[in-house]
């Protein structure tokens, strides 16, 4: 069958692990960890599948962290993916054309000893160019399309209400895709004043990127999805809008990641960052990775890049459920068409793109 697919595996927690738009012969655009997919082996502190659109929870760090146990120093050696995002299958509970619905239930406990029993349901659905028209709120022009949605809803199956002073899970998604020497990730955000709005960007996660390599312009920011050097930054709720993308210059795939933010007003974020925090609840809507070596001469982790939304920190009370919603989309076709698209969905063109970063 040509045309759109993606390939979604139910034992990696239903991870979309790559979609193309004109199928099997046609290349794809999910970055695959091949070799430990291979290996069969369980790797420690987390298992580097791959996939382009994975559940994730956070936080990763600081004291309601679910990825450090009590007590313990926020180091590489004490670091351990839950195996509710790492190892366990997801259950297939429906199947039809073009969906499909997984679910799967775990209890996590946080750095602060906190419990919580959860449920997960995560539906895929792949998009028809109609569809994504709507949703994205512009003609698409004469090009290839892959999109897909994904309805991730995590419930409080537990007796207790999650509580802000013992810490809050959030739904976190995100997307590896292969790097490029000329790709450049594109987010929007909310021009203004940094006294009132905040900063801009979090570029503290791995350390400043050197100024190559992160630009910011007028409402919109560039980073370098290279796979050649590892640094991560993050956009604030005052400054995160809904959408963020990247242009592979050199293969000609416009990716555009879409997701349901609630707003600026709703600024309970969740912190990843390895240490433990002042305003654990100060954290960031969207974020990019470029991988690279962790050290000079290391092997990188992909290498790969990545594009990234999360939910705001959920506080349900028992039986209660919320969701986050990411559509996810590749175009190719005609440079005039994706041009197009570029300006009217990231608000930069593609020659904008290809030169803002050296």
């Amino acid at each position: 069958v040509d045309g759109p697919q993606i390939a979604v595996v139910p034992a990696y927690q239903a991870r979309v692990m790559t979609s193309t738009t004109g199928g099997p012969g046609a290349d794809s655009f999910g970055w695959i960890n091949y070799a430990h997919i291979k290996s069969g082996e369980n790797s420690p502190h987390i298992n580097v599948y791959g996939g382009e659109e994975r559940f994730w929870m956070g936080p990763e760090g600081g004291r309601f962290s679910i990825f450090f146990p009590p007590g313990t120093s926020f180091g590489l050696e004490n670091w351990q993916t839950p195996a509710v995002i790492d190892t366990d299958s997801f259950q297939v509970v429906e199947q039809g054309t073009g969906a499909a619905l997984f679910r799967h239930e775990a209890q996590l406990t946080n750095y602060s000893n906190a419990t919580f029993r959860i449920r997960i349901d995560r539906t895929i659905q792949l998009l028809s160019q109609t569809d994504a028209a709507k949703s994205l709120g512009s003609e698409l022009g004469d090009v290839r399309m892959v999109g897909y949605r994904t309805t991730n809803k995590l419930t409080n199956i537990g007796d207790n209400d999650w509580q802000k002073d013992t810490g809050l899970l959030s739904i976190w998604i995100l997307g590896m895709y292969k790097p490029g020497p000329q790709t450049t990730v594109v987010i929007p955000f909310r021009a203004g004043d940094d006294a009132k709005l905040g900063p801009v960007v979090n570029d503290a996660y791995f350390g400043k990127p050197p100024g190559e390599r992160l630009k910011i312009g007028n409402g919109v920011l560039f980073f370098s999805g290279d796979g050649e050097f590892r640094s991560k930054i993050g956009l604030p709720p005052h400054r995160a809008l809904p959408v963020a993308g990247s242009w592979d210059a050199v293969a000609g795939v416009l990716t555009i990641v879409r997701f349901d933010q609630p707003g600026p007003d709703v600024t309970n974020y969740v912190i990843s960052m390895w240490k433990l925090q002042k305003n654990p609840f100060a954290g960031d809507v969207v974020n990019s990775y470029n991988d690279g070596p962790p050290i000079p001469g290391a092997d990188p982790l992909g290498p790969f890049y990545e594009l990234e939304t999360s939910s705001p920190a959920l506080a349900l009370a028992s039986g209660q459920s919320e969701t986050h919603i990411q559509e996810t989309y590749h175009f190719e076709g005609e440079r005039a068409a994706l041009d197009v698209l570029a300006k009217k969905l990231l608000g930069a063109s593609l020659e904008q793109i290809e030169t803002a970063l050296p």
